[in-house]
């Protein structure tokens, strides 16, 4: 079935402004133009769409988006898999935070005790399945269920200072990394300084630090598309300048 922009639009719950737009850039090419004038879309182009929305959804930069689709790896299966893993994920979150809302207001009037480490498991258990989702699979590969399975614990008995600092941490280096990106210096003090927040952050998560598995780390936020997305979100290029940053911090190149 073929659609004219306004169909598309409509069926899709955009504007066709947006999907003029999408046209402008080289994210989303109609098939084919009519005799009339008029952009007409097809099956490809309305799959294409819906990685697209996808990837909006999980909040990825529409260049981002271009350069993943657009790749001659791009698998659209995989792709989908990785998407429903992630609001499974992201299901998951929100499942364990109206437990724990329904816990607070149980306890607010009196019909349960919750002691203070239960009030903040629900937010360590978002932290764990956040970098499961971000790290898991790969770090797992690398270096090990039982690696793995110890940085969570370590996550788990967190008391609420820690998780409070952990969090704070981590807006601090994503701060602290794009101003550095801003000087195009990876070996500035900007950006040194970005590196080591980053070596700070990695300290609530792993059960022992090493320059070799930082380095290895930092050199995963480019080679895998979904990594490398997370941190270009915000301006593209930021994960290769975080990887020479710390490249440069842990003395690998």
């Amino acid at each position: 079935m073929e659609y004219t922009v306004q169909q598309l639009a409509k069926l899709a719950g955009v504007t066709s402004r947006t999907l003029r737009y999408y046209d402008e850039i080289g994210l989303l090419k109609p098939a084919r133009v009519n005799a009339s004038g008029y952009r007409i879309y097809g099956p490809k182009e309305v799959d294409q769409l819906q990685q697209i929305l996808f990837y909006r959804e999980l909040g990825v930069d529409l260049e981002t988006i271009k350069q993943i689709i657009t790749s001659p790896s791009f698998d659209d299966v995989q792709a989908l898999k990785q998407h429903r893993e992630k609001l499974l994920a992201e299901r998951r979150r929100l499942e364990a935070l109206i437990a724990n809302v329904e816990k607070t207001l149980l306890a607010k009037e009196g019909r349960m005790m919750m002691s203070d480490k239960e009030k903040f498991e629900a937010f360590k258990q978002q932290l764990i399945d956040e970098n499961e989702r971000k790290y898991g699979k790969e770090i797992r590969e690398k270096y090990g269920d039982e690696q793995v399975n110890k940085s969570n614990e370590k996550v788990k008995n967190m008391t609420q200072a820690q998780y409070e600092e952990v969090t704070k941490l981590g807006e601090e280096v994503l701060r602290v990394l794009h101003e550095a990106f801003l000087t195009g210096d990876p070996a500035g003090e900007l950006a040194q300084k970005a590196a080591d927040l980053h070596r700070q952050w990695l300290g609530y998560f792993w059960d022992h630090y090493s320059k070799e598995a930082h380095a290895g780390l930092a050199q995963m936020y480019v080679d895998d598309e979904r990594f490398k997305a997370y941190y270009d979100q915000k301006q593209p290029g930021m994960a290769e300048f975080l990887r020479d940053a710390i490249f440069i911090y842990t003395g690998k190149k």
